[in-house]
């Protein structure tokens, strides 16, 4: 019998990190955006010394989410408390399952009264959808899915397009499109602004550290705004950002996008794996990496390992929140970025060039991932397994191959750690693998963010995980 759901999947599999470490779904796409419009090297210098447009229009889901429950659909379901939380304002949002175990995250954009719009990866909008087709709220679900991989060269189109203007010279560039000043409203606040005689809806946002803003209008009107933003930034020296630079962003501003969802197992969440369908992220994604888990429950992660602790508020009642309660926060593991070896870093290059030596695991530039989600495993002087390493590529600014990781809460900002990169045994049958022989590098345990830009003006961001 054909498996129609997630929990079908899971049992006729058997092995669920078998499953996963050998799912054929590959890397994790950012679809239809071009790889490159310049190069990703002068398009990684842009957001720290001139500016940058991103186009977000096509890789997240927005979930519109509308309805006099629509509040209470969301505070029942994100460790983040809603006092305060009114429109015009956005947010981060962290679901956990009833274990206290992460889901996913994305933005809440509070749009008008009892309407909501959540923007980012598939498993938070799928925990939203279940909740709300099952629990009983008064509410009205509206999916604008991410763009297709392959599109195969039919139309894409989205209900919105969503871009954002970055870097220390954004600022310049949106008051001459507004026509006059914009106000710098408190971070993750929203208002309008003028582009091309449209009012576009803006939210104060600063990926790249210097004061910025996420935009976003109907479909339609993506390409005159586009050419409107390009044309006025240019005596400023804006650059778009293609697809191949834009996610190695993240790595000198600190979050890590791709934990695994929590859901595989637990009975508490067997009806949600079985209104899982069997084409689903969840059951579709895969695992990669050197760390092996002896069961699929070593991946998951609680809040805290995510650097999410400041957004847990135990001021309403959430899935999670009584085995979040449970927990010693202070004794969890952390957030860091590992800035590794470069020594370490040029072997891994040098392999591809000696016919005769070992063969080391491809390291992809900037972004150095190979599955939707990524666990290399990070050891200590004594071999020990100290943390996991999550997102990996290599930052033209920073002149360094960086990761995400979570480690062990006593481990100091100093420390020299290492990260095992490769597969064991040669390496798993996903299709981003090829075969080769694991390495390990040496890895500084650094702040977060990196970026000195970004750490000293995230005061309110999000990427300082501020509730």
């Amino acid at each position: 019998m054909t498996a129609t759901n997630l929990e079908q999947v899971l049992n006729a599999a058997g092995d669920p990190v078998e499953m996963l470490r050998n799912a054929q779904i590959g890397a994790y796409v950012y679809p239809v955006v071009a790889p490159e419009f310049s190069n990703w090297r002068s398009e990684q210098w842009a957001w720290q010394h001139s500016a940058v447009l991103f186009d977000q229009s096509h890789h997240m889901v927005d979930l519109f989410i509308r309805g006099k429950d629509a509040l209470k659909l969301i505070s029942d379901t994100a460790i983040n408390s809603m006092k305060g939380f009114t429109v015009d304002k956005a947010k981060q949002y962290v679901p956990t399952t009833p274990y206290g175990h992460v889901i996913g995250d994305g933005i809440l954009f509070y749009l008008a009264e009892e309407e909501f719009v959540y923007v980012g990866r598939a498993p938070a909008a799928n925990w939203l959808m279940y909740h709300a087709a099952t629990g009983g709220y008064d509410v009205e679900i509206v999916k604008d899915d991410r763009s297709p991989s392959r599109p195969m060269g039919k139309p894409v189109k989205r209900i919105n397009w969503r871009f954002q203007i970055q870097g220390p010279n954004a600022w310049a560039i949106i008051e001459k499109l507004n026509g006059g000043p914009v106000e710098q409203l408190k971070f993750f606040n929203m208002s309008t602004m003028n582009i091309a005689g449209k009012t576009i809806r803006t939210l104060r946002h600063g990926m790249s550290g210097a004061p910025g803003l996420e935009i976003w209008g109907p479909y339609e009107e993506q390409e005159e705004v586009r050419a409107a933003i390009l044309e006025a930034g240019q005596e400023f020296g804006i650059v778009a950002c293609g697809s191949r630079a834009y996610p190695s962003n993240t790595l000198e501003s600190g979050w890590i996008p791709s934990p695994l969802p929590a859901i595989y197992t637990g009975e508490k969440l067997k009806s949600y794996r079985e209104w899982l369908g069997a084409d689903s992220y969840e059951a579709t994604g895969g695992i990669g990496g050197s760390f092996v888990g002896e069961s699929i429950e070593d991946y998951y992660l609680n809040p805290y390992e995510l650097g999410y602790g400041p957004f847990v508020k135990f001021d309403h009642d959430f899935h999670g929140r009584e085995a979040l309660e449970a927990l010693d926060k202070d004794a969890q593991r952390r957030k860091v970025t590992l800035a590794w070896n470069a020594e370490d870093v040029a072997k891994i290059f040098a392999s591809m060039l000696d016919p005769d030596g070992e063969n080391y695991k491809f390291f992809d530039l900037p972004l150095a991932n190979y599955a939707s989600s990524n666990y290399d495993k990070v050891v200590d002087g004594g071999g020990r397994t100290v943390g996991v390493s999550m997102f990996t590529g290599y930052s033209y600014n920073e002149k360094s191959a960086l990761s995400l990781a979570t480690v062990d809460h006593e481990i100091p900002v100093g420390t020299e750690l290492k990260v095992v990169w490769g597969e064991p045994n040669g390496g798993t049958r996903k299709t981003t693998v090829e075969p080769h022989k694991q390495i390990e590098v040496r890895a500084v345990v650094s702040p977060v963010p990196y970026s000195r830009v970004a750490r000293e003006t995230y005061q309110q961001g999000w990427r300082t995980t501020r509730a």
